[in-house]
């Protein structure tokens, strides 16, 4: 798959978490803008044209939660997929019904990941 038309805003506060992400999708040739934290996040919302965020949903500063209420108000219809680790049974739920548009489980697979982002991009 060829995504170089594309930018991704990785949400993502640890840096072995990142760098995994980054590998996982070097060979769609998307272009990665970083965020470390949630407030950082909505800034390169804002500043940049994105096609769909990645978000961890606990990050210093403010959380996945916040960010993507924040990031939905600029433009509702980006695709923001959360990731966690708290795959709790119940926390998809809570996931899906916040607003976000779609859930991945770390640790991450490449297959889940690429499956994923394919569900919900344009």
């Amino acid at each position: 798959m060829n995504w170089s038309n594309k930018t991704f805003l990785i949400a993502e506060d640890e840096e072995i978490n990142y760098i995994f992400l980054e590998e996982a999708l070097k060979h769609t040739s998307v272009k990665i803008l970083r965020a470390s934290n949630g407030d950082e996040a909505v800034e390169i919302f804002k500043a940049n044209k994105i096609d769909l965020v990645l978000m961890d949903i606990k990050m210093p500063k403010k959380n996945g939660y916040d960010a993507k209420d924040l990031i939905k108000k600029i433009n509702p219809n980006v695709p923001i997929i959360a990731q966690t680790a708290y795959a709790l049974s119940g926390e998809r739920e809570k996931i899906l019904d916040a607003g976000f548009d779609d859930y991945i489980a770390k640790p991450i697979k490449q297959a889940n990941l690429l499956e994923v982002i394919l569900r919900n991009i344009q």
